[in-house]
């Protein structure tokens, strides 16, 4: 085995350009793939379904940077353009063992199952209002910015208890954070307006507290679970970021992948097929998260007949993993809702670190999606699908735009 320090390294191109045709350079790599992150930053990437599985749980691996041997050698300059989620603060996104487990505790005792349902009425509520908005005929519509972005956004405001009138300038600041192109100077000043806003959010709850999750981790906190401000501060920026930027993306990409495919389109809409199998195909073939950001190496890992080195960074390539033949068959490249193993996905993680939002971001996505086509049955892409471009975001499979027509007969 090798640990191929000095190999050459598969750039990850900064403007996803050809995200498709970069996951499969990545497969074709091996299970764990020397990359390179925008700003020349070093690391592994795992690139195939069981290795991923295997590695999301090995104790080895975990998420505090300074075991990051770049990180310790000052190699990672403070305005790296993805500093803000390699180290984003503390939260269970950034810590392992007893801290993870109180936290994430905290986190999952308001989204039970039991709450997240109960948020269906206002979710149904605030589509039906987004879609009385939206001009039915021929006009050309921007249906991610319509309808696909603010849904989540007010979801997750009300979830967190987040004033609605901050959402625009939290847009303008998540551009940023997310982005690979924001400019040196603007990367630390983002981070600290974005940490600013969550928290005066954070001393308004403490001051009145409300039915949202804030208000319950203050709550938690004074009542002795030992949550800081730094990490209630952290946690609810965590949320924000991921519980709008996922489902925004699940919902526009299930939308261009009916189009792309009219005859998975006809078997839902004829009843033949369920969303949910949408959901799932969509999450496992065109994954809202294409890189997750970052676990560190405590010793040695073999993977593969490879060699993840102490001391070294990986990322986990859910694009490339989604699509791996090995999980899936070899018609994996293909999308598919009638397909066995679509459910078999790890699209928002697996093991102790998997995604606390998902199935509020499913929920979303299962009151989203069959409205919006019970009310535009005939919506269809106003451009091709070759020319739709993603956002320079590296970890995300982010659209800029979604121009569609929104019509209501299929012929």
């Amino acid at each position: 085995m090798t640990s191929g320090t000095e190999e050459l390294r598969i750039p990850l191109d900064p403007f996803v350009s050809d995200l498709d045709g970069e996951s499969a350079e990545l497969r074709a790599a091996g299970p764990l793939a020397a990359v390179e992150l925008p700003g020349g930053v070093p690391v592994w990437a795992v690139t195939r379904h069981a290795e991923a599985k295997a590695l999301l749980t090995d104790p080895r691996l975990v998420k505090d940077i300074n075991v990051w041997g770049a990180w310790q050698r000052g190699e990672i300059p403070p305005d790296w353009p993805l500093i803000g989620l390699a180290n984003p603060g503390r939260s269970m996104l950034t810590v392992d063992g007893a801290d993870h487990r109180r936290m994430r505790t905290l986190v999952a005792q308001a989204l039970t199952p039991r709450r997240v349902e109960a948020m269906r009425a206002r979710i149904t509520e605030l589509t039906d209002r987004l879609l009385d908005r939206l001009p039915a005929g021929a006009d050309v519509v921007d249906l991610k910015a319509e309808f696909a972005y603010p849904l989540p956004m007010y979801v997750v405001a009300d979830l967190m208890g987040i004033e609605e009138s901050r959402l625009p300038r939290l847009k303008e600041l998540f551009e940023k954070f997310f982005s690979t192109q924001t400019p040196p100077q603007e990367v630390v000043a983002t981070l600290v307006e974005l940490a600013g806003i969550m928290a005066e959010t954070v001393a308004a709850k403490r001051a009145a507290p409300g039915d949202d999750l804030t208000s319950a981790l203050v709550q938690a906190s004074e009542d002795g679970d030992r949550l800081t401000d730094e990490e209630i501060v952290s946690t609810l920026q965590l949320m924000v970021a991921a519980g709008h930027e996922t489902t925004i993306s699940l919902i526009v990409n299930a939308v261009v992948n009916l189009s792309a495919h009219p005859d998975q389109r006809a078997l839902v809409l004829s009843g033949a097929a369920d969303w949910s199998a949408v959901i799932e195909e969509t999450l496992r073939w065109s994954t809202p998260t294409s890189h997750v950001l970052i676990r560190f190496a405590t010793e040695d890992v073999p993977v593969g007949d490879r060699v993840l080195p102490a001391g070294d960074a990986l990322i986990v390539s859910y694009g490339a993993i989604g699509r791996d033949e090995e999980a899936h068959g070899p018609t994996a490249g293909d999308f598919d809702i009638t397909r066995e193993t679509g459910t078999r996905h790890i699209s928002f993680g697996h093991g102790p670190h998997v995604c606390p939002g998902a199935a509020l971001s499913r929920l979303e996505a299962g009151v989203a999606l069959p409205a919006l086509y019970a009310r535009f049955p005939g919506l269809d892409l106003a451009v091709a699908p070759s020319a739709l471009r993603n956002k320079p975001v590296v970890t995300q499979n982010d659209l800029f735009e979604l121009p569609v027509r929104l019509t209501a007969s299929t012929d």
